[in-house]
């Protein structure tokens, strides 16, 4: 394989290993080099479900979510990805389909919530079906997506995409909050959350506040564990848990859910969110080679990931052509 036809992908979080994997399946040479193994990152302790995403470009964002729809679909037809299609109770949106904002209609099976299906306290809500990610297990499976094509992970702290781009002539910065320091983007914020993991009593149905306010209720049922929210502080780095924050969170979850009250609390989990304007997914000179950028998704990683890394691989392939073009 030419020179040309190499390239590394910087960051091994779930921007990083979707994005080295459609490389990889369109014929590229990868090498994913990351500070942190994919259990390390951010993207572990994600809820993780797909869901609509109303960042900027609004019009990109809403494509590459749908995009990234049809793909948890085909992957939640096999178990072993770690993503199923789980009922969903969304409260605190609108009530009826006709009020839905164009973002939102690509979801699943949504209904209007019945007014015996809302609990106590609760305004409206909506009935559907939604990609729900076990991210464990989902990141697993892409490393052995990308084991069985050919792909290495190293683990490396990259300084500077520079030295990436000594090894090839086209670098995919996946490094998320990473990037506020790596490439000077003063646009990216730190957002803290904090997550209270249960044991599963039996739940199937996923809940969802949504909130526009700093605290809201949200729990994720996976096979043997119940992933409970939600927290988002902005501009804070430490990721301490807060024991305050975690039995707010187990009065909320408790209030919505019975069978939790019996449940056994497993792990406390934390994490910054790379929150910024709007998601960076563009292309950027650097020396002799390019840099394509896929950062800044905030809580949206997941929904957004299969939609960017595909537009990544479409650039990449721009690239190279312009660049056999040349010769």
């Amino acid at each position: 394989m030419t020179r040309a036809e190499q390239a590394v992908v910087v960051g091994a979080g779930v921007s990083g290993l979707t994005t080295a994997a459609c490389l990889a399946e369109a014929g590229w040479a990868v090498q994913v080099w990351s500070a942190e193994p994919p259990h390390s990152t951010t993207s572990v302790v994600a809820g993780a479900l797909w869901g609509p995403s109303f960042l900027e470009p609004m019009a990109k964002t809403m494509s590459w979510t749908n995009r990234s729809l049809e793909d948890f679909v085909a992957l939640a037809r096999d178990p072993a990805t770690g993503v199923r299609m789980a009922p969903a109770l969304t409260v605190g949106g609108p009530a009826s389909t006709a009020e839905i904002p164009p973002q939102a209609r690509s979801i699943p099976d949504l209904r209007p919530a019945g007014v015996d299906e809302v609990p106590p306290g609760f305004g409206g809500g909506s009935r559907a079906t939604m990609p729900l990610v076990d991210m464990p297990r989902y990141l697993d499976h892409l490393a052995g997506r990308l084991t069985e094509l050919g792909v290495e992970l190293e683990e490396r702290t990259v300084r500077s995409l520079d030295e990436a781009a000594g090894a090839a002539p086209v670098v995919i910065n996946c490094t998320g909050l990473g990037s506020r320091d790596l490439v000077d983007d003063a646009e990216l914020e730190p957002v803290f959350g904090q997550h209270v993991i249960l044991s599963n009593p039996g739940l199937d149905v996923l809940f969802m506040e949504l909130a526009m306010t700093d605290e809201w209720t949200s729990f994720f049922p996976h096979p043997t564990r119940v992933v409970c929210g939600g927290v988002r502080i902005a501009g804070r780095t430490d990721r301490t848990p807060d024991p305050d924050l975690t039995e707010r969170i187990l009065s909320r979850v408790r209030a919505v859910e019975p069978r939790l009250h019996d449940a056994e609390v497993i792990d406390i989990e934390t994490g910054i969110r790379p929150v910024r304007s709007a998601v960076r997914v563009e292309v950027e000179r650097l020396g002799d080679a390019h840099v394509v950028h896929n950062y800044g998704h905030g809580g949206n990683g997941v929904s957004l990931s299969w939609g960017c890394a595909r537009e990544v691989a479409t650039l990449a392939l721009q690239l190279r052509d312009e660049s056999a073009g040349r010769l």
